[in-house]
Formats: C-alpha cells, sequence, structure tokens
C-alpha cells in the first residue's frame, strides 16, 4: 500500500510525537551537569572572593604605607622645626656674645 505524501507526513508526525521513556541514566547524567555546574559557580565565587580580599589587603597596606610616609614626614617637620628653633637661639646667643666682646673692646680702648 502506497501512502499518500500527507499521510506519510501525518505518520511521520505521529511517530515522532510518541512518548518515549527517558533512558534510565537520563537522570543521573543531568544531576551530575547540575553538581558540575554548581561546582564551577562556587569555584568562580570562591576566586571573586579571594580577588576581593586581596584588593582590600593592598589597600590597606597602600594605606598603611602613605599613613607611615605622612607620620615620617610630620615627624621630619618637626624635627626640622626644632632644628631651625636652635639655631635661632644659637644665633641670638652668639649676636648678645658678640655685642657684649664690642663693648668690653670699647671699655679697654
Amino acid at each position: 500500500m502506497k501512502l499518500e505524501p500527507m499521510d506519510e507526513f501525518e505518520s511521520e508526525l505521529r511517530e515522532a510525537m510518541l512518548r518515549w521513556p527517558a533512558p534510565p541514566s537520563l537522570k543521573r547524567k543531568l544531576m551530575e551537569q547540575r553538581r558540575q555546574r554548581a561546582q564551577h559557580r562556587h569555584a568562580r565565587a570562591m576566586w571573586w572572593q579571594r580577588i576581593a580580599a586581596s584588593a582590600v589587603l593592598a589597600a590597606a597596606a597602600g594605606g598603611a604605607m602613605v599613613w607611615h610616609n605622612a607620620e615620617q614626614r610630620r615627624k621630619g617637620e618637626e624635627a626640622k622645626q626644632q632644628v631651625l628653633t636652635a639655631l635661632r637661639i644659637a644665633n641670638h646667643a652668639l649676636e648678645e656674645m658678640n655685642v657684649q666682646l664690642a663693648q668690653q673692646r670699647r671699655y679697654k680702648q
């Protein structure tokens, strides 16, 4: 019996639409894929967390270095001011000594 093209198409369509039972290993394969995807997501999240933690540590270390440098600069400026003050005091004392020496020379002459 020869089927007409439409009957053949309907037959193929009916056969394609038949419900076939899933292979027994399908559920296991799907669950394995799901587990692998979850592990991959977890690994990626851990990677990003490590990058974020590294960035925070680097920022903290950089901040500490900047603070330390600023503190050293402040101490250096403070020491500079102390030296300048000591030099002004010494200069003033030398000027007074020169005045006294000049007065003594005038009295001796």
